[in-house]
């Protein structure tokens, strides 16, 4: 503001119309400056610290401004004389405001540095009140248990510690205390104890055995008939039970078709086939996808006539599900009356969730080959539509050329357009071969070095231009579905050579390290590149980018006039064994 006001002064001062003419610039910046002191800059956000005295330096200088841009401004009265020392004090009404902030400012400071030294003095005051508290509540009980764990160690199961209050540590000394009585327990009846817990081992390990048994049958299963049938047999043999049934739900459960039994009669596998929810307690949706057991001899023998008939007195029913879905069921007949203990009841949820794991997988598999499918059909409808139909379309178009050409019997015409019809058909032969090529394009795990060769090699047969392939650093494998695309993108480039350039050398190059870059160039006649080079009527330039995008690479074109042209292609951050940070990877590609 202060230099605000001596510009001013200046500016009406000067007899010279243009510096005059900046007077009114001067005056709304100097206005703009006051409001921003007033209001203050919220999106900063900072304001004046108003108290006041500050608020009275303010008043003042916007007293000193209207009264300034009242004699000098609006109508220059008075001799030019007065203009300085009008504008020393008002730049020095400035200065007061300025020394006014800065007082207030140094008061708040003042008080924040007391304020710390107040917060230091009773963070001092605090550890030290810690040290001797965690001495006496702290340390002191842990050395009276490290002290009883030592007599525990040698033996003496009789030793306890004494409770010295209500706190976690007496807590922890009641709990000490019980332990040791329970050991002293324990070891009057070691032997009954041990055979006790052999027998609980050896259960677990029973589980546990079906559990891989369970894992590895679901792992090697290749269709959902056989994986119902091997698990069928198998959670019959693990449940003990005297019958099985597998059942697949549709998805709004009202239909349960069986996939798989065993060991049930075949009248009762024939009429349950299918079984329609509600029909019977087999297929009957629980609200909270439990495992229920069904005691079959207390219930209305028109629910379960088959079952009854079939010798059976309880059925046990398992959901299958997978997120919440219920999938099915698999329900297991006994012949005698039984209860599943929490373990079973675990196990069987547990093996019935590795089955719906893998029936959901074969199903997701299915899926994936049909998208595979589809994906591979999606590519070769673009690929031909982006070259052979375009070809074939151009074709057709010189064919009714050549129809009008031979009514009119224009013969320089006619000669013109069987030319034109003879390049199309050879530029649709090329193409077709260049599809054949990249259709059997396949990548290499290891290395993408072999790749690239053999893919200059095909051109310079099919072309007879020379080729140089120069790769330059050390880095980790590209993943395959990335090298398959950089292929692609390649084998693209070099078509749109053999087309255009016009060249007599093409080579590549290929940068490992920081990042991966492949730079197609060749000496051909090059083009004029503008925004229009990539619009629909560039095919080839529009595939390579789709594929760029595809992978979340960049891809640049240079070029000029009797110059050439460069491709080049960055995997910029794109590494198969880790995520490179993306910082990192900004820093490395600048």
């Amino acid at each position: 503001m202060r230099m605000q006001a001596y510009r001013i002064a200046l500016t009406v001062a000067s007899t010279t119309g243009t510096v005059a003419q900046e007077l009114p610039a001067h005056v709304d910046n100097f206005n703009q400056s006051l409001a921003l002191l007033r209001n203050g800059d919220s999106a900063r956000p900072l304001q004046v610290p108003w108290d006041s005295t500050v608020r009275q330096r303010f008043t003042d200088v916007e007293r000193d401004w209207s009264q300034f841009r009242t004699n000098w401004l609006e109508h220059r009265a008075g001799n030019l004389e007065r203009l300085t020392p009008d504008t020393v004090a008002f730049a020095a009404d400035i200065d007061l405001l300025v020394n006014s902030i800065e007082s207030n400012m140094a008061g708040w400071t003042a008080t924040l540095h007391l304020l710390q030294i107040g917060v230091l003095m009773v963070a001092l005051l605090g550890a030290a009140t810690l040290l001797v508290a965690g001495y006496l509540f702290v340390l002191e009980p842990v050395n009276l248990l490290k002290q009883a764990i030592g007599k525990i160690q040698g033996g003496d199961f009789g030793f306890r510690v004494e409770r010295m209050g209500n706190d976690e540590f007496g807590t922890l000394a009641e709990g000490f205390n019980g332990m040791a009585a329970h050991l002293q327990s324990l070891y009057g009846n070691l032997a009954s104890k041990v055979a006790e817990k052999t027998a609980e081992l050896e259960d677990k390990h029973e589980r546990l055995e079906s559990l891989y048994e369970v894992t590895a049958l679901v792992a090697r299963a290749t269709s959902l008939e056989d994986l119902a049938q091997d698990f069928a047999k198998r959670i019959m043999s693990i449940a003990k039970a005297d019958g099985v049934a597998l059942r697949w739900s549709d998805q709004t459960q009202r239909r349960y078709l069986m996939l798989a039994s065993c060991g049930l009669p075949r009248e009762m596998v024939d009429e349950e086939k299918c079984l329609v929810a509600g029909e019977c307690f087999c297929g009957l949706p629980v609200p909270d996808n439990a495992l229920v057991v069904i005691p079959i001899r207390s219930l209305p023998q028109e629910s379960h006539k088959h079952c009854v008939k079939a010798g059976f007195e309880t059925i046990v029913n398992i959901p299958i599900r997978v997120h919440e879905r219920v999938m099915g069921e698999v329900s297991l007949f006994f012949n005698a009356p039984v209860s599943p203990s929490s373990a079973e009841r675990s196990l069987l949820e547990a093996l019935n969730s590795h089955l719906a794991g893998a029936m959901e997988n074969l199903r997701l598999n299915a899926v994936e080959r049909e998208a595979a499918i589809s994906g591979e059909r999606h590519h070769l409808s673009r690929e031909l539509h982006d070259s052979i139909a375009q070809s074939l379309a151009f074709l057709k178009i010189q064919v009714q050329l050549m129809r009008d050409a031979m009514r009119s019997g224009e013969q320089a015409v006619m000669q013109s357009v069987l030319e034109e019809i003879d390049t199309g058909v050879r530029e649709c032969y090329g193409d077709v071969r260049e599809l054949l090529v990249h259709f059997r394009t396949r990548a290499s795990v290891e290395d993408i070095e072999s790749a690239l060769a053999t893919t200059l090699r095909k051109f310079e047969l099919q072309t007879g231009l020379g080729t140089a392939l120069v790769i330059n650093g050390y880095s980790v494998p590209l993943a395959p579905d990335i090298q398959i695309q950089v292929l692609h993108i390649v084998q693209e480039a070099l078509s749109n050579v053999r087309k255009h350039a016009s060249a007599s050398q093409v080579w590549l190059h290929v940068e490992q390290q920081p990042i991966w870059v492949f730079v197609v160039g060749d000496d051909g006649v090059g083009f004029i590149k503008d925004d229009a080079a990539w619009d629909d009527t560039h095919v080839g330039l529009q595939i390579m980018a789709e594929r760029a995008q595809r992978i979340g690479a960049t891809l640049s074109v240079s070029s000029s006039p009797g110059k050439g042209c460069s491709v080049r292609l960055t995997l910029a951050g794109h590494n198969p064994h880790e995520q490179v940070d993306n910082e990192r990877t900004q820093a490395l590609s600048n």
